[in-house]
């Protein structure tokens, strides 16, 4: 479950003579006087700790028996070798972002709970209501009712964190109660590390360990830069490599819980690669900068700000982008219609592009239908494919057509090996490209022999001739 962060590094700090100072020698001296080691965190300790809780999940799951699954013990038991539920409890952070009680903590430390119980640092307890969960970039937004305002942790202004600040992380590690560790940024903008569809990391070489999720990454005013999410490690422990999930898209999330939970990203609708060192030296660069817009689509946001294939994409509102993470990140921390300014190289001159933020066209839910009648797709449950609902469902945002989403089992899209995933590119030799067109080929030809069948499946196309 876990994927945190919570810091250990101690500062020492002492004051040179003057006599090294000017000669700019480094030594290590005795501190002389109380001054020398009062450096402290306590100040922004004090200020941060009341807004970081303690978040207890709790759900119940169906036991499952040691013999389930073998033959002999199934044909004579069946049902009966299921086992008495078993209840599973976890343990996470979170950070209070309103004095009403509006909590901020990481989706993984909530996904499927059934009961839900929140502890101030005062050790004040409540049951809490989940207002909006987030799996694609795993944060979640709950509610408790205080009997007072709550102290909350203010926002950093985004992009202020920069490598080599200090910061503290605060969280509940292993369940022994709120710790403070310190530490510094390691790195910004880490997009390849492949925890969430939107990685646009802070990282810290904070100790983090399980119960830090959710919790508070601060800067030395207090402010909250990110929340801590994630850790590589081999042992469980921490490492050293920690991150965080910036203050820009945390506080999106919560605007967008306050504002009824319903989210709504915004989507450029540029297809982007990252420049190498080749295509920098085709494109006359003297170095990889940027990303390369290879696709368009249309009618986009992109098209309508006058982005043109083959443009580099350098930097979103002055903060710089080298891959289509991170432009997807700049614009999922933006609500729909707000403007951001697009630097972009064209024909060796760079130009500045204004472009609204606009929603994907479709329907993120997906226009669905399931399939009757005498053919070998039927009982299998399509969708329409749709920038929308591709984004919405982490598939290539371009890739057009008709996909099965669903098959019924004991039916005749089950028997002749359909699989969720499949995309219908062609059934009895005509191409499908929506929902109407399939339904149409299949209501004409029901009944046939033989179906010709095109389909592609994780990539690879193949073609069958399917017989009832």
């Amino acid at each position: 479950m876990f994927r945190s962060i919570a810091l250990s590094v101690g500062l020492a700090c002492a004051i040179l003579p003057a006599s090294l100072a000017q000669e700019g020698v480094l030594a290590r001296v005795v501190p002389e006087d109380r001054q020398e080691i009062s450096l402290s965190f306590s100040p922004v300790v004090s200020k941060a700790s009341p807004a970081v809780v303690n978040v207890y999940s709790r759900r119940v799951v169906a036991g499952r028996s040691p013999f389930q699954g073998d033959p002999f013990f199934e044909r004579f038991f069946g049902g009966r070798m299921q086992s008495r539920p078993q209840e599973v409890q976890s343990l996470g952070s979170g950070v209070i972002v309103d004095p009403t009680g509006v909590i901020v903590t990481n989706n993984h430390v909530v996904a499927g709970a059934q009961e839900l119980r929140v502890v101030l640092s005062d050790r004040r307890e409540y049951e809490a209501t989940l207002l909006l969960a987030d799996e694609r970039v795993d944060l979640a937004v709950l509610k408790i009712e205080a009997e007072e305002p709550l102290e909350t942790l203010a926002y950093a202004h985004p992009g202020s964190a920069e490598v080599g600040d200090l910061v503290l992380a605060i969280g509940n590690p292993f369940g022994v109660g709120q710790t403070v560790t310190s530490g510094i940024v390691s790195a910004l903008a880490r997009t390849d590390v492949g925890i969430s569809d939107y990685a646009f990391f802070i990282q810290t070489d904070a100790a983090v360990n399980p119960g830090n999720s959710g919790g508070a990454l601060v800067d030395m005013k207090g402010r909250l830069i990110g929340v801590n999410t994630a850790i590589f490690s081999r042992s469980g422990g921490s490492n050293g490599i920690g991150f965080a999930i910036p203050v820009e898209m945390v506080s999106r999330i919560v605007d967008a819980a306050l504002e009824g939970g319903e989210l709504v990203r915004p989507w450029l609708g540029a297809k982007l690669q990252p420049v190498t060192n080749d295509l920098a030296h085709s494109l006359g660069l003297n170095r990889p900068v940027g990303a390369i817009i290879s696709s368009i689509y249309p009618d986009s946001a992109a098209d309508e700000a006058g982005l043109e294939e083959g443009d580099v994409l350098i930097s979103i509102d002055g903060r710089d982008v080298n891959d289509e993470n991170g432009v997807r990140f700049q614009f999922a921390t933006r609500a729909i219609g707000d403007d951001a300014r697009l630097v972009v190289l064209r024909d060796g001159r760079e130009r500045t592009l204004h472009v609204a933020a606009k929603a994907a066209p479709g329907e993120a839910d997906g226009h669905r239908m399931g399939l009757e009648g005498r053919n070998p797709a039927a009982g299998a449950q399509i969708v329409q494919l749709s920038p929308a609902f591709n984004e919405d469902n982490g598939i290539d945002a371009f890739m057009e057509g008709v996909m099965v989403v669903d098959i019924q089992r004991r039916s005749a899209a089950d028997y002749f090996g359909f699989q969720p995933g499949d995309l219908i590119i062609a059934i009895q030799d005509e191409r499908v490209s929506s929902v109407e067109d399939l339904e149409a080929i299949i209501e004409r030809f029901d009944g046939e022999k033989e179906w010709p069948i095109e389909i592609e499946r994780r990539g690879e196309r193949f073609r069958r001739v399917l017989r009832m």
